[in-house]
């Protein structure tokens, strides 16, 4: 038996370029998607403003008001609790089962857009279909 004492070549090494792609596409994903939802961040919005000049019919109306804390009141009543089911209740009563009263609602700027949903859901509980939101007028006049 003969051993064989040569010295073997070493391998070259070899680059392996998987890992490599598999990083360049989950940049490539991530730079997409951020750049897909940054259009959504380049939206002008104006918000309405009225002319509050104009006499209003009160005896039509029920003012439903909400606080930055999310608390009720329906023609300056408060609310108890803050669900659903008890703001029904109270645009109910207000209406004393007339269905074409107009709900005003009055919301601070600073409250949760849940809250203000919550209004509507009530609104369309009571069968209150004609809704719509208060507006304060500019001190310049013009939209900001």
């Amino acid at each position: 038996m003969s051993m064989n004492f040569r010295k073997q070549r070493p391998e070259e090494p070899e680059i392996n370029l998987i890992p490599f792609i598999d990083v360049l596409l989950v940049v490539l994903i991530f730079l997409m998607l951020s750049t897909t939802y940054s259009k959504f961040t380049e939206l002008q919005i104006t918000l309405p403003v009225a002319n509050a000049d104009k006499l209003r019919d009160r005896q039509n109306e029920i003012d439903v008001s909400v606080s930055a804390d999310g608390r009720y009141t329906v023609n300056r009543k408060p609310v108890d609790g803050r669900s659903v089911d008890a703001l029904t209740a109270e645009l109910a009563a207000a209406a004393a089962g007339s269905t074409d009263k107009v709900v005003i609602v009055s919301a601070d700027a600073a409250v949760a857009h849940q809250s203000v949903i919550n209004v509507m859901d009530a609104a369309r509980r009571a069968n209150l279909a004609h809704l719509t939101f208060a507006a304060q007028a500019s001190s310049d006049g013009g939209a900001r």
